[in-house]
């Protein structure tokens, strides 16, 4: 009996009373309060000690700027403040403040008076590529000074100063300015045209539109190198010369001329030229290689003018003759079209020296054929120097004859 009475007393246990349920909801509620509190009271603690992932701060204040550069508004959006810097944006700041605006003031008649007035015939660029002593010298084009009777530099910082025309270059339109260094603080630095390569990267800085957009930059690439483009010297409708130019597809527009073309290390590689680029297209600018535009540059800040091997001749290309002229005044064999034919020899000059007459017709210098006018330019500029020999053959009423000529210093 006793097992069966202790048993019966453990499973017939006398039931507990139950809980509330209104009053393990008023606790759990009070938990969650007493839980919200010491979370938002720690939480800012545990933050400034660097306990916490990420930084706690209040969004009730007017304006605060981050440690980023951003910033939180009064309604809690933030702003962010990007401080960009890229190779290209490291290249402009080396180079923008070396290039100037010039402008071009000449004097003309007023329209009610006699006298003579002055006006800004045109505007373009310059880059400042030296300072010696207490002058600063400018690389522009020749056509951007041409026919001035005042020249005016205008500073990336917008000041104004005068400029005086050391030389220019017709043939290559190439010309240096002289200004006090004063107040001169960034000069360019020449990069090598030589190690160019289509699709590399460049950036174009001038004044395009007068100095309405004054230290516009446009970027592109090299698209091409060593373009051969026809210029006009005389603007007679026939091609004087051959201008070996970059090509590139960075926007250069009127007011461009004479800036700077830069490489992405912000040195210059080419000196603008819209004069060039007479029939330009969209998406073509054009650019004379630095490389070969300083040794001009070199001898128009030294002489005012580039000293050149000179013949003696006033010449114009057998091509452009008529085939009747060729064969009744030249008396060329028919096998030969091509050659320039001396209209003009100077007085006491190499040429005559040399023995050459008018109406001879040179095709062949130094063993080179020279097909026209361009070909004979381009060898004498290009190949030869002043006080060197140079072997002439050439044509006189029909037979081929030769000569060597001691070249002068000149033009042609």
């Amino acid at each position: 009996m006793g097992y069966y009475d202790q048993d019966v007393q453990t499973r017939y246990r006398e039931p507990e009373p139950k809980k509330s349920k209104k009053g393990t909801f008023f606790a759990s509620l009070l938990g969650a309060i007493i839980g919200a509190f010491l979370v938002i009271f720690t939480i800012p603690y545990l933050s400034n000690a660097g306990l916490l992932p990420y930084k706690v701060e209040p969004t009730n204040k007017a304006e605060e700027t981050t440690a980023v550069g951003g910033k939180i508004t009064s309604d809690g959006q933030k702003k962010i403040a990007v401080d960009v810097e890229t190779d290209v944006t490291k290249a402009v700041d080396k180079a923008a403040d070396a290039v100037v605006g010039i402008s071009n003031i000449q004097a003309s008649k007023g329209f009610w008076f006699s006298e003579e007035q002055e006006r800004a015939a045109g505007t373009g660029s310059g880059v400042i590529y030296k300072v010696k002593g207490n002058k600063a010298y400018i690389a522009t084009n020749a056509h951007v000074v041409d026919g001035a009777t005042e020249l005016e530099v205008t500073l990336s910082n917008g000041s104004k100063i005068p400029g005086k025309l050391k030389g220019s270059d017709v043939w290559t339109d190439l010309a240096v300015v002289e200004v006090d260094s004063k107040v001169i603080k960034t000069v360019a630095e020449f990069g090598d045209s030589d190690n160019l390569k289509p699709g590399e990267p460049v950036i174009a800085i001038g004044n395009p539109l007068g100095l309405t957009f004054s230290g516009s930059v446009t970027k592109g690439i090299i698209s091409g190198l060593e373009r051969s483009i026809p210029v006009d010297i005389n603007q007679d409708g026939i091609a004087d010369w051959q201008a070996e130019v970059i090509q590139t597809d960075a926007a250069i527009n009127p007011g461009n001329s004479g800036g700077a073309l830069i490489n992405i290390a912000g040195q210059v590689i080419g000196i603008n030229s819209m004069k060039i680029a007479q029939n330009a297209v969209e998406g073509i600018g054009l650019s004379i290689p630095i490389n070969y535009a300083e040794p001009v540059i070199d001898d128009l800040e030294k002489y005012g003018e580039v000293r050149r091997p000179y013949m003696g001749v006033d010449l114009r290309s057998v091509a452009e003759l008529p085939a009747s002229f060729q064969q009744s005044e030249l008396q060329l064999p028919k096998s030969v079209n091509y050659g320039v034919a001396l209209r003009h020899i100077v007085p006491n000059s190499p040429a005559e020296k040399a023995g050459l007459k008018e109406l001879d017709v040179i095709v062949s210098m130094d063993g080179e054929k020279i097909e026209d006018a361009i070909d004979l330019r381009k060898h004498l500029y290009n190949k030869k120097k002043i006080g060197e020999e140079m072997k002439i053959t050439y044509y006189r009423e029909g037979k081929q004859m030769k000569t060597t000529l001691v070249l002068g210093e000149g033009d042609i």
